[in-house]
């Protein structure tokens, strides 16, 4: 009995904001100051160590939980399962509902109680939790559903990865412009066949400033009293390049695999320079070099949207929407992720 993935779902929103679109921002640094340079230089820079062009943002009338429920129907339906025999609705996000308009963070109800009652799931066994673990909470997701499989309490799982993060950003930080929003989910079940999740890698660092890296405060415009996300970028590139490759290297020690097996790598989409960074690493531990096509790339197009972008990614590979990525049954994939409180995990996956 294994526990693999039986159907993928994803929602892209529909609105385009590319970089010229933050021309007019009023930028300013951490202590209030505008920057000596132009917005255009500010996002050239920007974009050449990212490499977004564009990001999604969700329509005004659309919450994360609305974007989530879109992209589980899809799921629900890829899989072609009985939605009322779900035992687990696993929502992996960091700031719950956010109206429009609103900087308020609605978690209560948990979002995943929301994307049951709208998916009109009526048997009161399929239990329900929200889980924050910053930008991994996804893979952290599937994670926690293999646990519960393995302990046989739980045979299929919905597992989701939502975020609307255009409504948490300060239009005042240049590192706004990396953020977006976006919805994947998966049903994980077991199966009579092999493959599936073969291990898995998690840790959760808080020592040093750690905890610091991602976090939420007010904006870099002192009279605004509302708060943000807010992240020490070069921090958390330093952090990732020592931390993902070795726990991604550990995950895929612990398997039966050899790193010449592995198909594609699904890094969360955070910042281009820094997953081929990651990627390159990684490989070096092996003294090996990583072919061309083997870690598939959207960031360039739909920005980072946290928890949403490895489901988003992998859903979209699935379905062949990817020029020059497909993947075949029997094929060795990694999922690996890094983010806030600091989170790092990886799985070994056999489609």
């Amino acid at each position: 009995m294994n526990c693999k993935i039986t159907g993928t779902g994803s929602y892209i929103p529909n609105k385009i904001v590319k970089n010229g679109d933050f021309e007019k921002n009023l930028f300013l640094d951490s202590n209030g100051s505008k920057y000596d340079y132009s917005n255009s230089k500010i996002i050239e820079k920007f974009q050449s160590i990212t490499g977004i062009k564009e990001r999604r943002y969700v329509d005004d009338k659309l919450t994360t939980s609305d974007i989530a429920t879109i992209a589980s129907e899809r799921a629900i339906k890829a899989a072609d399962v009985d939605k009322e025999k779900i035992d687990y609705i696993i929502f992996a996000h960091n700031f719950g509902d956010v109206e429009n308009g609103s900087n308020q963070y609605k978690m209560l109800p948990s979002l995943a109680s929301k994307v049951k009652a709208k998916l009109k799931i009526n048997n009161p066994s399929c239990v329900c939790y929200d889980l924050i673990f910053g930008c991994p909470g996804w893979v952290e997701g599937l994670i926690h559903s293999y646990a519960f499989m393995k302990s046989g309490i739980a045979s299929k799982c919905l597992v989701i990865g939502a975020e609307t993060l255009s409504r948490v950003v300060d239009s005042h930080d240049r590192d706004s412009m990396i953020f977006s929003d976006g919805a994947g989910a998966t049903i994980l079940e077991k199966v009579n066949e092999k493959g599936g999740i073969i291990n898995h890698k998690s840790s959760t660092f808080t020592s040093s400033d750690e905890i610091d890296f991602l976090s939420v405060e007010k904006s870099y415009q002192i009279e605004n009293n509302n708060q943000f996300i807010k992240m020490k970028g070069r921090k958390v590139y330093e952090f990732a390049l020592k931390n993902v490759p070795l726990a991604m290297k550990s995950c895929l020690d612990d398997s039966s695999f050899d790193i010449n097996q592995v198909k594609k790598i699904f890094i969360h989409q955070a910042n281009k320079k820094m997953d081929h960074a990651i990627l390159n690493r990684f490989y070096k531990l092996y003294n090996s070099m990583p072919s061309e096509g083997v870690m598939p790339m959207l960031i360039e197009f739909l920005g980072n949207s946290s928890v949403a972008t490895v489901p988003t990614l992998y859903d979209q590979v699935l379905r062949n929407e990817l020029k020059n990525h497909s993947l075949a049954k029997g094929d060795i994939v990694l999922f690996a992720s890094v983010g806030a409180g600091m989170n790092v995990n990886a799985i070994t996956y056999q489609v």
